[in-house]
């Protein structure tokens, strides 16, 4: 799907889904809307890893990860609160979070409190990374999901 589209689809799909209107709509536009949207949603993550894997050294879900840290403001989390916020299973963000451990962007501390639970801390050259490529990251997200603007003639 082109990116221009994709607003008008997301309506379209709002549209087709607001309470009262679905048994209205076939399933093959349901089916149709959901490969439009599987799509879109490829073609975006193939961006993201292409253009954060290049210029930063970053996978899509790492960077998500670096992000929802950093915008938090909070010092750490608790895994199954990142699990929970990026959508990833417990078992997938242990295996990303060793990969950004080993990268140096992330620590991980033992709960005081409640010795089985571990704490996630961005350390400063987490930040640092997350700094840079929080532009390339906007910049996709922003050619992927805005639609082009005709400009005015004149």
């Amino acid at each position: 799907m082109q990116p221009h589209l994709m607003q008008q689809h997301l309506m379209r799909v709002h549209l087709m889904f607001a309470p009262g209107t679905l048994r209205r709509v076939s399933e093959e536009a349901i089916v149709v809307a959901w490969r439009q949207l599987l799509a879109q949603h490829a073609s975006i993550w193939c961006a993201l890893e292409r253009e954060l894997g290049e210029k930063h050294g970053l996978g899509p879900s790492e960077f998500e990860v670096l992000d929802r840290m950093v915008e938090s403001g909070h010092d750490r989390f608790r895994v199954q609160e990142l699990a929970d916020a990026v959508h990833l299973s417990q078992s997938a963000l242990s295996r990303l979070i060793a990969r950004l451990e080993r990268a140096g962007l992330v620590g991980r501390n033992i709960c005081e409190a409640d010795r089985r639970g571990i704490f996630v801390c961005i350390t400063p050259e987490g930040r640092a990374r997350h700094a840079a490529a929080r532009p390339t990251h906007r910049a996709v997200l922003a050619a992927m999901l805005t639609p082009s603007v005709p400009v005015a003639a004149g």
